[in-house]
């Protein structure tokens, strides 16, 4: 689960970790009275107004048909109403948002992080990660921080650092010295640097996150090391733990499919070709994929529907694959080993007939426990489905429906 970046930065401000303060937002009297408040307790008339979306590259995105960036910074409260105008409501279209864009539904009124003091500002980037082939976390860091942080990666790794974390011993005390001193900080910023990396990895593993980024990790002109912004991944198998973090779901920034999917507890993501799949299992879910590879087809999703499929399930997985119009035909596997394969081909029909006027090619391959009960109750329904029971018979019959 993804979160907004006003949301993760509350939630690391638990965890004692020093962010960039700020006030989120969804109207432009509602900025306007953030800014109020953020001058009040800064003294300073800078303000920056950062869109809310799930996706990085917000500084270079621009609100769609306008010249308005993601991120801008206001030095009044005339200037706020006016970029707040233009952020609200608008699709921002970044990096990693795709042509389509996001539509921006709150800002955040942060303050200015710049302010003039004895010592120069410096921006760093710190992400913490799990290494799966390592089986350990990891905190990467570099020197080189800011909004050009991939094209760092990509023309010079050598200033991307690595430093793994024992599962069983957790961030030790010489390693976050260590971070710190590569980073080139001494004095009073090492030392707050020290406690920021420390606190940091104990919110990642309090929280159960999957990915923890701070981007710009910035050391201000009084030397205190803040998270400027905060990108947050939460393990959605670890939700149970934390109610209050599965309280802050924003569905608006999922995909409408995978959201509804959800709710019928099916597994489902969305995907770009043209035959709809729908499985119990996610092995034989990859398998099947690849199968309609192998048959010319392109998957159009990937759809578990467990171990206990029935026709409201069946239902459900119907009216969501048939919603994506390049869907072209769907084949309905299924592995009959805890459940009974008659008992899914009567879910079929019964489906089928509850969503009627179905105008596309459905085959079904049923195995397993029942297999030929169930073949006979789909070739004498009088439904325009297609059966079989071996894999290749559906791999025939879906290159056939997509030729």
């Amino acid at each position: 689960m993804n979160l907004h970046e006003y949301q993760a930065k509350e939630l690391l401000k638990k965890y004692h970790v020093p962010v960039q303060e700020g006030i989120a937002v969804d109207t432009v009297m509602a900025a306007e009275e953030a800014y109020r408040q953020i001058k009040t307790q800064t003294g300073n008339n800078f303000a920056v107004i950062k869109a809310q979306i799930h996706a990085g590259g917000r500084g270079k995105g621009k609100i769609e048909g306008t010249e308005q960036r993601g991120v801008a910074v206001a030095k009044s409260v005339e200037d706020v109403a006016t970029i707040a105008k233009n952020i609200l409501g608008g699709t921002l279209v970044t990096i990693q948002t795709g042509a389509a864009g996001k539509k921006v539904n709150k800002i955040l009124i942060a303050q200015d992080v710049y302010y003039p003091g004895p010592n120069p500002v410096k921006e760093f980037y710190l992400s913490i990660l799990l290494d799966r082939a390592k089986g350990m976390n990891v905190v990467m860091y570099s020197t080189e921080g800011g909004m050009d942080i991939e094209e760092v990666a990509h023309n010079t790794p050598e200033k991307i650092f690595k430093e793994w974390v024992h599962p069983g011993g957790g961030l030790q005390g010489f390693q976050a010295r260590k971070i710190a001193f590569n980073l080139g900080l001494s004095g009073e910023a090492f030392k707050n640097c020290v406690k920021f990396v420390t606190n940091l990895y104990n919110a990642y593993v309090g929280l159960d996150c999957g990915m923890l980024e701070i981007n710009p990790l910035f050391k201000t002109s009084d030397e205190k090391i803040i998270a400027v912004d905060c990108k947050m991944n939460i393990d959605d198998n670890a939700l149970m733990r934390h109610a209050d973090t599965a309280a802050l779901r924003d569905v608006t920034e999922e995909d409408p499919t995978e959201v509804e999917a959800g709710q019928y507890n099916l597994n489902f993501v969305k995907l770009d070709g043209n035959v709809g799949c729908m499985v119990n299992g996610a092995g034989l879910a990859m398998a099947t994929m690849d199968m309609i590879k192998l048959s010319g087809g392109e998957p159009a999703n990937f759809l578990d529907v467990g171990g206990t499929a029935n026709a409201q399930t069946v239902e459900a997985g119907f009216r969501i694959i048939m919603k994506d119009p390049n869907v072209k035909a769907i084949l309905i596997n299924i592995f009959g080993g805890i459940v009974r394969c008659d008992r899914v081909a009567a879910g079929v029909i019964e489906a089928y007939n509850k969503l009627g006027n179905i105008n596309i090619p459905i085959i079904v391959r049923l195995q397993g426990t029942n297999a030929v009960e169930a073949k006979k109750l789909i070739d004498e329904s009088g439904l325009k489905v297609q059966s079989a029971i071996e894999l290749s018979e559906a791999a025939a019959l879906v290159k056939k429906a997509v030729a």
